[in-house]
């Protein structure tokens, strides 16, 4: 017998590995944060001995979904301004009021939120762009998250630069702090091709492939965005990307949304890791992307929630239900997005698509152990025909009982255990407040 940590036990074990393999009556064993065996239940009790032994019957076990392209600090601004087109949504309300409120104490106040929220959802990992990140790699390394934290880069002044030189400064001092971190990955963060000149763009590349890090960016959002940077360049953006020798497979590109037949087959190409955000697109109206035929390209396209100032929620279950159900309408065809696919994109392809597949993303043996584990004995579960169908259009983030991450249970029985959740939240609850007053003038605020 070998000794394990904790052995995870469950009616289904979905590995996401090459050949999707699903175990009925399953379990893993986790040694030393990372996965030792995965196998049958009754194996694994003949070759493993743990003092913990989590999950069992009525339960399915999963890789830790992947959100791919978030702005996990803007949950203190869920709600601040709905119903807007991205442009006027950006500039007359989001951009000041990110000017008004951002510093080093909101951005981690607001990360350790958005970690809560994420980890109840089942996400162990995520891709972050924003500023102060600093503070964010910090907040997410205390929740005990797996996290790519982006050091925002733009052209012009904000609360955490002057201009471009300023926060490619950052984002140097970022990846310095960080590179070596066993849960944080730093990485550059352009805002997008009109928010960024091709001078700052190349910059940021070379910054990134100069130590190894993720670069990410907003692209082909909006019909808007490919107007600008045409009128500009005389490019669309992913030609205009490609131009300047930013797309490989370093890069993580967000939305995707407008995309000509040609600007797939270079993404596919290249290997450019493209984020599908689906609810935010469909909420600001931005159009719904290209995402069957990126698949048929073979682009490896992923999950993100965007911001939850423009979601409103960090639900990648509701992202994946939401994207194949719209896919299959908008194409008149049933088989568009499958259950399958969703999972994938959702685990396996997302972690891909942030150069971590070799760490998470699958249960295999010697990855990290990043393990979700939810409740199937609910109403809407049952019967169970096909578990992946199960997962992607009948589960919710409440059924998430367990998370662990590196072999580190940090959510137990739906509760965080790595920090004070009535303390996350009576926090949220003072910023709102204080958010309320200033940016919407009012002052009856509920406690």
């Amino acid at each position: 017998m070998q000794s394990a940590d904790v052995i995870i036990q469950a009616d289904y074990v979905l590995t996401m590995d090459a050949d999707l393999a699903v175990i009925e009556d399953g379990a893993v064993a986790v040694k030393g944060g990372r996965i030792a065996a995965v196998g049958k239940a009754d194996e694994i009790g003949k070759r493993y001995t743990a003092a913990k032994v989590i999950g069992g019957k009525g339960k399915v076990a999963f890789p830790g979904f992947v959100n791919t392209h978030t702005h996990a600090a803007m949950v203190y601004f869920r709600g601040l301004a709905d119903d807007l087109p991205l442009k006027v949504w950006l500039e007359e309300h989001i951009w000041p009021a990110e000017g008004r409120w951002l510093s080093p104490e909101f951005v981690s106040d607001a990360v350790e939120l958005a970690c809560l929220e994420m980890l109840r959802g089942g996400i162990t990992t995520y891709a972050d762009m924003y500023f102060f990140s600093d503070s964010g790699a910090r907040a997410t390394k205390k929740i005990g998250m797996r996290a790519v934290i982006g050091a925002g880069v733009v052209d012009f002044p904000t609360s955490t630069g002057r201009n471009a030189d300023d926060y490619l400064a950052n984002a140097e001092r970022l990846i310095m702090e960080w590179r070596n971190d066993e849960l944080i990955v730093p990485s550059v963060a352009d805002h997008s091709a009109y928010a960024c000149s091709p001078e700052t763009l190349q910059k940021s590349a070379e910054l990134a492939g100069r130590y190894g890090v993720p670069l990410q960016i907003h692209l082909s959002e909006t019909g808007w965005e490919v107007g600008e940077v045409l009128s500009r360049y005389n490019k669309r953006p992913v030609v205009h990307l490609a131009s300047l020798g930013l797309l490989n497979e370093n890069l993580i590109a967000a939305h995707c949304v407008w995309l000509e037949p040609e600007e797939i087959e270079l993404l596919a190409a290249t290997k450019t890791g493209v984020s599908h955000c689906i609810e935010s697109n469909l909420k600001l109206a931005s159009g719904i992307a290209p995402v069957p035929r990126m698949l048929k390209a073979g682009i490896h396209v992923s999950f993100g929630t965007d911001g939850a100032a423009s979601n409103n929620d960090l639900n990648i279950l509701s992202e994946m239900s939401t994207a194949a159900k719209v896919h299959k309408a908008v194409s008149g065809d049933p088989t568009a997005l499958s259950a399958k696919q969703a999972m994938l994109m959702a685990t396996r392809w997302g972690a891909e698509a942030l150069n971590l597949g070799n760490m998470t993303g699958s249960l295999e043996a010697g990855k990290t152990a990043d393990i979700v584990l939810a409740d199937l004995h609910k109403p809407h579960l049952m019967p169970i025909y096909d578990i992946y169908s199960h997962i992607v259009y009948s589960m919710n983030a409440s059924d998430v009982e367990t998370v662990v991450v590196a072999g580190r249970v940090v959510l137990d029985n739906r509760s965080l255990t790595t920090a004070d959740e009535s303390e996350i939240m009576a926090k949220a609850v003072e910023w709102g407040g204080k958010i309320r007053k200033q940016d919407s003038g009012i002052t009856d605020i509920p406690v």
